[in-house]
């Protein structure tokens, strides 16, 4: 279940299932009968308040509490609003409830072993106010369990923003599918760990509604991954280049080239200034040194085919002579990975690398800001008051830009010109750290040099990233990264060997 929904598209997969055939309220039991499961799954205590809205996930609420009373537990509804608001099945479910329903009260919170969040959902679009803000608080006070429905109480469902204050989970129960605001940041804080429950909604609404978003791992991007074929050679396994600065800034290229060695590489060469040969040279074993110099220098080594993928930008000074490196590399055939001062470079003029971008025929380019670099390349789209989410934010500038954009971040969007994106939750806070990011270009580039398309290689650079720092654990710097590399992909190559002999 790899998709992300926004609020729209779920409220889509809603209707479709309704129009089939299915009764909305069976959908509202079953999406309560999962609620009070998590409840029960819960070891503390008996007594459960409910605090519930006036909508739909107000609704599930009232289910919640009528499959909870019939186990034995003592349970309360705190309705927020007035009841009579009620409408269609949430007041149906409302009827169900023949137990105690109290006008809400942070006091009403004072004297319970578990809470459930059901006032808002995913679909709030506004600051919260007044008495909802007020019950928030209490129930982030209460200091029990808290059990959020479909979304924590004041996240956005479709940006992850928190509109003023929001629910702090220790469980989210949410139905069919994630959304997006699970995993963005910083609803993603707000979630703890998050269950899908099957609530009769069939995966083939899914062909319709035809989602764009996807939680990043291997089962987006597995089945183009590249193993090592048994008549394989390091030939055939691709040539990464990585583009060095000068002698004080080395070390960025030399990550970059050990990530794109450890990604998979078959050759990895460091296109050095001649300055900087003997520290590159002395310093790098499995990758090879040669020596460029300048944006002439660089067109003509790129000019062999075989060099199929360049990193450009780790350490390489911002200025004209990284402009013109650039536009080089741009004029090659191979796939790029644009980091660093190769993007801060254009940050006066991002309109000449773009054109450059839309010269090119089907080859890819990455571009990889964090987020002060895309403030400084995309400060338009940055500061568009009418743009929040960081999601909408990759996907206009990989539009405005025809580059495939990683937005870094602990929540790293990974979006094509095409629309489709993906998002990452698996980096721990340890990456961090000064370099990582020059081992994620170099590892995307590893992958480019073995054919994979340009959004795939981006997302599985993202996952293998921050699964080697969970791998490697505390204390983590860039130089472990890609020693941790080989465990995480025993484990992967394990896993989508099993999946491709599964396939018919």
């Amino acid at each position: 279940m790899i998709e992300l929904l926004t609020t729209t598209e779920m409220a889509e997969a809603d209707r479709l299932t309704t129009a089939g055939g299915t009764p909305g309220i069976d959908l509202m039991e079953n999406a309560g009968r999962a609620v009070a499961d998590a409840v029960s799954a819960v070891l503390q205590g008996r007594r459960v308040v409910i605090v519930a809205g006036p909508g739909n996930n107000g609704g599930d609420g009232f289910v919640a509490a009528r499959h909870l009373a019939e186990r034995g537990y003592e349970v309360r509804v705190s309705f927020v609003g007035e009841r009579k608001r009620l409408k269609g099945d949430a007041a149906l479910a409302a009827e169900r409830w023949s137990g105690p329903v109290e006008a809400a009260s942070p006091v009403s919170l004072t004297d319970t072993d578990i809470v459930v969040d059901a006032l808002f959902g995913a679909g709030l679009d506004r600051e919260v106010e007044g008495l909802p803000r007020a019950m928030i608080k209490a129930m982030n006070a209460a200091g029990v369990p808290l059990i959020a429905v479909d979304l924590p109480s004041g996240v956005n469902g479709t940006s992850g923003a928190v509109m003023g204050l929001a629910v702090t989970a220790t469980h989210t129960v949410t139905f069919f599918r994630r959304k997006v605001g699970h995993l963005l940041l910083p609803g993603r804080l707000h979630c703890g760990a998050v269950e899908v429950a099957d609530i009769g909604i069939p995966a083939s609404v899914l062909e319709r509604i035809r989602p764009a978003t996807f939680a990043n791992g291997p089962r987006l991007w597995g089945r183009l991954f590249p193993m090592p074929a048994p008549g394989g050679h390091k030939y055939s396994r691709g040539h990464a280049v990585v583009v060095s600065g000068g002698v004080s800034t080395t070390g960025a290229a030399r990550l970059a080239a050990r990530g794109a060695l450890r990604a998979g590489a078959g050759l990895v060469t460091i296109a050095s200034p001649r300055e900087a040969l003997s520290v590159n040279a002395a310093s790098s074993l499995a990758a090879m040194v040669r020596p460029v110099d300048g944006a002439a220098e660089l067109a003509e080594f790129l000019a062999d085919r075989r060099r199929n993928a360049v990193v450009l930008g780790p350490g390489g000074g911002v200025g004209q002579a990284t402009r013109d490196q650039v536009q080089a590399a741009l004029g090659s055939e191979a796939a790029l990975v644009l980091d660093a001062d190769a993007l801060t470079s254009f940050a006066e003029m991002p309109a000449r690398l773009f054109a450059g971008i839309a010269k090119r025929s089907g080859h890819g380019v990455i571009l990889t800001p964090h987020d002060g670099e895309f403030t400084r390349l995309f400060n338009a789209i940055y500061n568009d008051p009418k743009v929040h989410a960081k999601l909408e934010k990759a996907r206009m500038a990989a539009r405005a830009s025809g580059a495939v954009v990683l937005f870094k971040g602990a929540d790293t969007v990974v979006a094509a010109p095409d629309g489709r994106a993906s998002i990452a939750d698996n980096a721990p806070p340890t990456l961090a750290t000064a370099g990582s990011g020059d081992v994620l270009a170099g590892m995307i580039a590893g992958l480019l040099a073995q054919g994979m398309p340009a959004f795939e290689a981006a997302s599985a650079a993202v996952w293998l990233h921050g699964e080697a720092a969970v791998e490697f654990g505390p204390g983590l710097i860039a130089e472990d990264l890609p020693d941790a590399l080989p465990a995480v992909y025993r484990r992967l190559f394990e896993e989508l060997a099993k999946a491709r002999a599964a396939r018919p």
